[in-house]
């Protein structure tokens, strides 16, 4: 039985403001249409490929300076850009993940090689940055993923940390939204889920980190079970948010568990999972899922989260609770 193609993508979750609203908007509807023939090719003879379609939808996003992932991400306190991604197909759970890479506009393809061009699943820091050189990815200068929203950021979140108003890993979504001028967000990660008409399930997760992270902080993005994770029997899930709090729940797999074992359904299984990780730990964030059966589910806890997906002829987007709009493809 063939499967009704959809592509889910997310733009992050966090204290998004008024001002980046629209860019968020408009970078996720390109994003879906630049990745949408990988899922559904123009000539009806050619199989679609869900693990195509998610890497295509990432690398737009990575291109975008509205979005924390690539081009754009969030600053350490050192002032550079380390970036980190994970990739994975569901059929025989094949998943490429890196971390620490720096000026490296692509991050999710460099995952995807150490998925395909390796035996293993994980490289990180100057092993995984020598690999991405050797397999023809560019390196670019020193700070080409940094913008000056991303520098002005930093630069506030220090002058927070030298009043004594923010702390690294103590921020909370009241903080969030008592400072809503911020110009930086934490978790603001970028991602997609993918199911083809072959039943064939897809993710892939993409991040600059946050704001003010400590030179080699991992966040949840590149772990499998927190940031993304795909299983043809049961589904696929990528999350965004703060990442200490997601890799500690291990928001994914929570998902995806409650979807197996309780019979949940996506959209049930992802706001109770991430419900449950907020009232447990304080922190926020959101998750898009796709199960097996073609169903999604989207949920944030978060002030915002920006996402989007394409069923049929149909783009659906929103960044609100309770709001969400449609156009035709």
């Amino acid at each position: 039985m063939s499967m009704q193609p959809i592509l889910l993508i997310h733009g992050g979750a966090g204290s998004i403001t008024d001002a980046r609203v629209p860019g968020k908007l408009e970078g996720m509807k390109k994003a879906l249409r630049s990745a949408i023939d990988h899922l559904v090719p123009p000539n009806a003879k050619e199989n679609g490929n869900a693990l195509d379609a998610v890497e295509a939808a990432v690398r737009a996003m990575e291109c975008d300076e509205n979005f924390n992932a690539g081009y754009g991400s969030c600053l350490n306190l050192d002032g550079k850009a380390e970036v980190e991604a994970s990739i994975m197909e569901g059929e025989k759970l094949r998943a490429g993940c890196v971390t620490l890479l720096r000026d490296i506009l692509h991050p999710i393809s460099v995952a995807r090689y150490v998925m395909q061009k390796t035996p293993h699943t994980f490289l990180g820091g100057p092993a995984a940055q020598k690999f991405a050189l050797v397999h023809g990815f560019e390196q670019m200068a020193d700070g080409s993923l940094v913008t000056d929203d991303a520098r002005r950021a930093l630069q506030e979140f220090k002058d927070r940390q030298a009043k004594g108003l923010d702390t690294l890993f103590a921020r909370t979504e009241l903080d969030a939204q008592q400072n809503k001028d911020t110009v930086g967000e934490s978790g603001s990660t970028v991602g997609a889920v993918a199911i083809d008409a072959k039943g064939n399930i897809a993710v892939a997760t993409s991040t600059g980190g946050i704001t003010g992270k400590l030179t080699g902080r991992i966040g949840d993005t590149p772990l499998l079970g927190c940031g993304t994770y795909a299983d043809n029997h049961v589904g696929g899930v990528s999350t965004t948010g703060h990442g200490e709090t997601i890799m500690r729940f291990n928001l994914a797999q929570k998902i995806l568990a409650k979807i197996q074992y309780e019979n949940k359904s996506a959209q049930q299984a992802t706001m109770e999972a991430c419900k449950e990780m907020t009232e447990r730990l304080t922190g926020t964030g959101g998750a898009i899922t796709i199960d097996a059966k073609g169903n999604i589910g989207i949920y944030w806890t978060s002030l915002r989260m920006a996402y989007a997906y394409i069923k049929g002829s149909k783009l659906v987007y929103g960044i609100n609770h309770g709001e969400e709009f449609d156009e035709e493809l």
